[in-house]
């Protein structure tokens, strides 16, 4: 049974900053990266940046749809990438001007991961280009990084997509749709999950945030991490590049770890 409050608007979560406790939520400025300093986390957006599930789970919000609210047009409409699953739910019900109440939300996203389920197994799709040997080389490190999630998927949905391709395991930490509607403040959820995993003392510089699209570089910048942008979802090198990520690749083969985390003293 869900929570009913994750499909309810809510306010903002305070994003708390090491030494200035909690502040109303705002974007942080990310600090210069002094040689000194180390990446201690790594969050990984999921769809088009860890793996391709080959359109699975747009075919099971539309079978979804469907089967349980009898709606079967708009979703070829809707722009799936770098969206949260609430938010992509609360614009297909306004499409269809059904009430956007979280009696709906919850009676969808129930049979959602059913439906989901048995796409993502019925689909090819993989791993995304680079990313075994990335997270290899991440795990490989002398001071390997805590690898964690921010994604727009509910956690389940996102369980789901990653063990299809042997992905869920090495990630310790995350946050997820069930988070928050809003990606910015998934973002938020994430910072304050990973310090107390690892510390109050993680500073927003000593995070990196890899993703595919505008949304997942403008969500990192809000919380004042490191943003390395992959062209291996929907978006295009020259347009991640716009939106000024740290890095840009065309995929996780062409950097290294190393490149992303400096040499500490």
């Amino acid at each position: 049974m869900y929570d009913l409050r994750f499909w309810t608007r809510r306010p903002a979560p305070s994003v708390p900053i090491a030494g200035r406790g909690n502040q109303k939520s705002r974007p942080v400025a990310a600090q210069p990266l002094a040689s000194h300093d180390m990446v201690r986390l790594v969050l990984f957006d999921i769809d088009g940046t860890l793996v391709h599930t080959g359109g699975a789970g747009i075919r099971a919000f539309a079978k979804t749809f469907e089967t349980e609210f009898n709606a079967r047009d708009g979703v070829e409409k809707i722009q799936f990438a770098g969206r949260t699953d609430i938010a992509l739910v609360r614009e297909f019900l306004g499409v269809h001007r059904i009430p956007a109440t979280p009696e709906n939300f919850q009676r969808f996203f129930e049979r959602y991961v059913f439906w989901l389920d048995q796409t993502v197994a019925a689909a090819d799709g993989g791993r995304c280009r680079g990313v075994t040997e990335f997270l290899d080389g991440l795990r490989a490190l002398p001071q390997p990084p805590t690898l964690g999630l921010l994604t727009g998927n509910i956690r389940l949905g996102a369980e789901i997509k990653l063990r299809r391709y042997g992905l869920w395991e090495p990630f310790a930490t995350g946050a997820f749709a069930d988070d928050h509607e809003e990606r910015d403040q998934i973002a938020a959820a994430a910072l304050a999950r990973g310090r107390r995993l690892l510390g109050q003392d993680l500073e927003p510089q000593e995070i990196v945030v890899v993703g595919d699209t505008p949304y997942d570089i403008r969500c990192g910048k809000f919380i004042g991490a490191r943003v390395l942008a992959v062209a291996t979802g929907g978006a295009t090198l020259e347009g991640l590049k716009k939106h000024s990520p740290d890095w840009a690749v065309e995929d996780l083969t062409c950097l290294s770890a190393e490149e992303i985390l400096p040499p500490t003293d």
